[in-house]
């Protein structure tokens, strides 16, 4: 199974951490088409451009697409929304707080699904019951 990670990369990197953790986990369930995501140190070497477009044929390989949607992030945003015209299964994930809300275009959408959690091992739980479900299928 291919995964597609998103987290938010320009809009913030307060949970890279985070987000390397959760790629450790996804790593159980198939290839994660974007560990850079996690990676503490990002260093963009392609153009925008290059980015986008690899970033797009990546969305087209994938199986599904997992997000972590705490930090707001407009490529996230938009990556959601590619996933979602390609007809790919969408999980986002997200903390819930009171500095940030997700957004209701990604809550409020039926072709998204959300799971709230408080601390890693709930995220873990989750991707559990999430490819539990997928491999079911």
């Amino acid at each position: 199974m291919k995964i597609y990670f998103s987290g938010s990369i320009r809009g913030g990197r307060i949970d890279a951490d985070l987000y390397r953790d959760l790629i450790t986990e996804l790593k159980k369930y198939g290839q994660v088409l974007t560990e850079h995501v996690g990676s503490s140190a990002l260093k963009e070497e392609l153009s925008d451009r290059e980015i986008h477009d690899r970033d797009i044929q990546w969305l087209h390989e994938a199986d599904i697409v997992i997000a972590e949607v705490t930090t707001p992030s407009l490529g996230v945003g938009y990556e959601i929304a590619k996933a979602i015209s390609f007809e790919k299964p969408v999980y986002c994930l997200y903390r819930e707080n009171e500095e940030t809300r997700v957004s209701a275009m990604i809550k409020g959408s039926p072709k998204v699904t959300c799971h709230s959690y408080n601390k890693f091992p709930e995220a873990r739980e989750i991707l559990c019951h999430i490819f539990g479900i997928r491999t079911r299928q």
